[in-house]
């Protein structure tokens, strides 16, 4: 398939997804591939064929939509992001609920090397700080694939290259590959959802949506996924999005770090 003809695709579907060409530019080789696929797995001639056979079967949109997502994931993407939750962000959190226990909710997780850093931060480098508290992880994601293998906690070398020595004690190794260790594994729950319906009930303290809901989806549907996420944060609880990423409505947030991403939910007056 020509870049050209896979471009034109991408521009006409990805509206009556919600999903903007913008977000899918970097990554587009990626998706035009998937389609590219698809085409032939269903004896069809071209993209324009394809076109008309989504137009004339609607149960495809779904199978199209499964195949837009992007999932680029590795323990401690952001170096700096990471650093700060367990140096500031996780620490501020704690301190407020002394005594109680901190919920976050990993928004798209795939594999789910964001929540079990997460929690790797949490009991190597925070948690003696703060006895009597501790951190629950509700991780999810839409595709079921990807949190089987993220149930499992297995992990090839090279998903670990970028995780500080210290958070490397939480694997033990299994044949080449490494596993995260049971008692880390049991502070993370996983379960199929996409965030476009419906959501788990909160509150949350720690809320990580990133590079997800504010690169891929459309500015309508980016400014309701968020009306939505800040429901399910506490006052003074923290939204991570990616760090090249921007909130489309602010009313509810201040800046913690915004240069990282992070953003602190205003207390709720009542």
């Amino acid at each position: 398939m020509k870049d050209a003809d896979c471009v034109e695709f991408l521009r006409w579907c990805l509206p009556s997804l919600r999903l903007r060409w913008s977000g899918f530019r970097k990554v587009r080789r990626t998706l035009c591939k998937r389609v590219d696929r698809q085409v032939r797995r269903l004896g069809l001639t071209d993209v324009g064929a394809y076109r008309a056979y989504l137009e004339a079967t609607p149960a495809e949109w779904d199978r199209l939509d499964a195949l837009c997502r992007i999932p680029i994931s590795r323990f401690y993407r952001d170096r700096a992001v990471f650093d700060c939750l367990g140096a500031d962000i996780l620490p501020a959190l704690a301190a407020a609920v002394p005594g109680e226990h901190l919920r976050a909710w990993s928004v798209g997780c795939a594999s789910g090397e964001e929540p079990y850093g997460v929690m790797l931060l949490w009991r190597y480098r925070v948690e003696a700080r703060f006895p009597g508290c501790r951190l629950d992880i509700l991780a999810g994601d839409a595709d079921p694939h990807m949190l089987e293998r993220a149930r499992r906690g297995l992990y090839a070398p090279g998903s670990l290259k970028d995780l500080p020595a210290d958070l490397l004690a939480g694997f033990e190794p299994v044949g080449d590959r490494f596993r995260l260790r049971e008692g880390l594994r049991a502070g993370v729950t996983f379960e199929l959802r996409d965030i476009r319906g419906a959501l788990p009930a909160g509150p949350f303290d720690l809320v990580l949506c990133r590079n997800l809901a504010f690169t891929y989806f459309d500015d309508e549907l980016q400014r309701a996924t968020l009306a939505r996420l800040a429901a399910r944060l506490r006052g003074g609880g923290a939204l991570v999005i990616g760090k090249h990423e921007a909130l489309p409505d602010r009313d509810d947030f201040t800046d913690w770090r915004a240069n990282l991403g992070i953003f602190r939910r205003k207390a709720v007056v009542r």
